[in-house]
């Protein structure tokens, strides 16, 4: 009896002491709120007012699990994250019941179903296209889709030896983004794009210019298969590259030519590349020094540009003209990028990409110069429309995140991501398992391009690259569809008119 006395008293003690405590902090963070002038909601409403901040920061998570539907959420919603988990995961992607797309929404695009498709033995896998037939080492790219630029220092280590392995898996190309090559890069073993960007990392000498000695032994690399001169991203067009100090580490530090700890801010452009023509030279500097095809990266704003660029490119030879040029779109990501930027500069993909094939097609070089896109084309139905729309190749970094695990938590430029992608914090590394990650990559490309194929062998045609405008139709304002061609003609349909 005394024990069990002597027990409760105990407890009472403990709750009186615990409530205590509590009241005192309540007491001191009302006092603090009270005489700080920096919040004025803290000031009015001590203490209470601290649930603001807490609920603003909580906001995107819970709209995220338990109040956004699965088609309202941006960038992406949860029914493009689930394809991509599904596909990644080597599952089936048949759905029941009906879609849950609304099909009237503007821009929609639906695609046109053929009377009589091709049987099973009627149709055949996608080729190989040459990209630098001209180039001293051209490239034989097998496949479609492929792997947008991501920066080692960007992204981790982990993410980058999954990419590069699931790649090889895939049969498909990594694009090393601005921050040079990495050995994570090559470890994987499949074939890698090196981009330049206006900082030259990984290819710079000790002044920041283009060194031709760097040059030659990141192309001696046989798996460094092409050569991309970033000038523009579609997240901030205008803004070079921004990696925050605390993302650079000894090892990034050292591939890229820093201090650790130092912004890796990049310049807003090629500080030798005033006009068309200095970029033709450096694209050509580049393709001699290195034998491999070089191409450009950029963000459509308007045609003009495009049209200045090909009439110089015919004005001096299609020998002169990159090998490839890669549109990236206005809704394109970043780890770090200032809003104006991302929400306000560059124009959609949507509508850059079929004027920029046009205006290629145009000036008779739809065979020198190949096209990629990208800018959340994450989907087989994004896929299939760029392709339709005039691409050659198309190109997803958030895609191939998500198929990492991504959750969309919106912390890349904090080192703090929660799945391992973006950070270079051990802690949060280990959950990033390369052996079980680059299998969900290769999964995921493979489950891009079976169902991009079944997509064209229902329009009737026998591979993917056989698309065209006329196999699309565009959602109109009233409710109506219009074919693309019609919307928007190709130059091929106008020059038979």
């Amino acid at each position: 009896m005394n024990f069990a006395m002597n027990m409760i008293e105990g407890m009472v003690i403990t709750f009186t002491a615990v409530v205590g405590l509590i009241v005192l902090a309540l007491i001191v963070l009302f006092f603090i709120d009270r005489t700080q002038t920096g919040d004025a909601i803290r000031r009015n409403y001590p203490v209470i007012g601290r649930f603001r901040h807490i609920f603003s920061e909580l906001g995107e998570f819970f709209r995220q699990y338990f109040f956004a539907m699965d088609r309202e959420e941006l960038p992406f919603n949860r029914a493009q994250r689930l394809w991509v988990d599904r596909a990644a995961d080597g599952k089936g992607n048949t759905v029941a019941f009906g879609s849950t797309r609304n099909l009237s929404v503007v821009g929609t695009p639906i695609f046109v179903n053929a009377a009589f498709p091709p049987l099973d033995d009627q149709f055949a896998s996608s080729e190989a296209m040459v990209i630098g037939a001209g180039a001293r080492i051209p490239y034989s790219a097998p496949s479609f889709f492929n792997i947008s630029g991501m920066s080692y220092g960007a992204i981790s280590k982990p993410a980058v030896l999954a990419l590069s392995r699931g790649a090889k898996e895939a049969g498909i190309w990594l694009n090393t983004g601005e921050g040079g090559l990495s050995p994570f890069h090559l470890e994987g073993g499949g074939d890698l794009v090196f981009q330049i960007g206006t900082a030259k990392f990984g290819v710079r000498d000790k002044d920041g210019n283009l060194s031709d000695e760097k040059l030659r032994a990141v192309a001696a690399h046989e798996r460094v298969r092409m050569f991309e001169v970033k000038l523009a991203q579609g997240a901030k067009p205008g803004k070079g590259g921004i990696l925050p100090g605390e993302k650079v580490t000894a090892e990034i530090a050292a591939i890229r030519g820093l201090h650790v700890g130092q912004d890796g801010i990049s310049p807003n452009r090629h500080r030798e590349v005033d006009d068309f023509g200095d970029l033709l030279d450096l694209v050509g500097h580049i393709r001699e020094v290195t034998g491999k095809p070089v191409g450009i990266k950029t963000v459509f704003g308007a045609q003009e540009p495009f049209e200045e660029l090909f009439a110089l490119i015919n004005a001096r030879g299609a020998e002169s003209a990159p090998d490839f040029i890669t549109i990236d779109g206005g809704e394109g990501g970043t780890g770090a990028a200032p809003m104006p930027l991302i929400d306000l500069v560059g124009v959609s993909i949507r509508e850059g990409l079929p004027i920029v094939a046009n205006l290629r097609d145009e000036a008779g070089l739809k065979e020198r110069i190949r096209l990629i896109a990208s800018g959340k084309l994450v989907n087989p139905g994004d896929v299939a429309w760029a392709l339709a729309a005039g691409a050659d190749f198309v190109n997803s970094a958030r895609g191939f995140m998500f198929s990492l695990g991504c959750i969309q938590a919106l912390k890349c430029n904090r080192n703090t991501c929660p799945t391992g992608i973006t950070t270079h914090d051990p802690r949060f590394q280990k959950g990033l398992v390369v052996e079980d990650k680059y299998k969900r990559v290769a999964n995921y490309a493979k489950g891009i391009i079976k169902e991009v194929e079944m997509i064209a062998h229902s329009v009737g045609v026998a591979e993917p690259r056989l698309m065209r405008r006329r196999h699309v139709r565009i959602v109109q304002d009233n409710g109506r569809s219009i074919p693309m061609n019609e919307l928007l003609p190709s130059y091929n349909s106008l020059s038979q008119s």
